[in-house]
This record gives structure tokens, sequence and C-alpha cells, in this order.
């Protein structure tokens, strides 16, 4: 099974121009429906409205931080199960420990590609690859 290219995806970053190259990754991929928050609080509020398929979120974010965020949509029950990547400039392990402790599905340390998204995003998705 491939990916289920309509499912929402919401890109949380305080830094627009890393929204922008997330969502053209992502349309390399053959995702449309990409929404985008520039917080934490930002993303909550638009996950209060819509059902996401995914969030991939920067971690270093104010006035609420992607690991914030991470933490509250794991803690509540509507969201709990919502597959989450964090993004990060920085691949410090207990910034990993940290994130996976939260529920984070998935790690990405910055710069990277349409390749290793596509691959982040698969092993969050199993029954998506091959």
């Amino acid at each position: 099974m491939a990916f289920d290219l309509s499912m929402p995806i919401l890109v949380v970053d305080d830094y627009s121009t890393m929204i922008r190259i997330i969502r053209n990754l992502l349309k390399q991929l053959g995702f449309e429906n990409v929404d985008e928050a520039s917080d934490g609080s930002a993303a909550l509020a638009k996950m209060q409205t819509k059902r996401y398929g995914l969030v991939i979120s920067d971690w270093n974010m104010e006035p609420m931080t992607g690991y914030d965020l991470l933490r509250e949509v794991r803690a509540s029950p509507e969201f709990s199960k919502t597959p989450f990547i964090m993004i990060t400039a920085e691949s410090k392990t207990e910034n990993v420990i940290a994130a996976k402790k939260a529920g984070v599905n998935n790690y990405i340390v910055k710069p990277f590609n349409a390749a290793t998204l596509k691959t982040k995003m698969e092993a969050v998705f199993p029954d998506a690859a091959g």
C-alpha cells in the first residue's frame, strides 16, 4: 500500500522558509493537503478544527516549542495517536531521547531532502513502504 496522498499534514515551524522547504519536499512526494502553523499553540488550534494524518514539527520555536507541542498532543485523548515527526538542527542525544520518551514517531535532523523525509515517513507508516 502506498501513502494516502490526500492525507492532511500539518507542518509547524516558526521559520517560514523552512515551512516552504518542507511543503515543497512533501509536494515532491505527492502530498498536496498541507497546512502550516508558526508555533505549537497555533498548531494545537488548527488540530482542534481538522484531523491531521501527520504532524511535522520543528523543535525550536517560540513561545511553544515542538517538544511542548508533542507532549500536549500525546496527552490529549483526541490526538494521542496522531503520527508526529520532529525536525531539529541539533542531533543532541538527550533531545532525541526526550522526544522518544514523549512519544515522537520519528526524528529528522536538518538539513534533509525528500528521500530522507520519505524514509522517515515510511518508518512512521510501515504499511506505506514498498
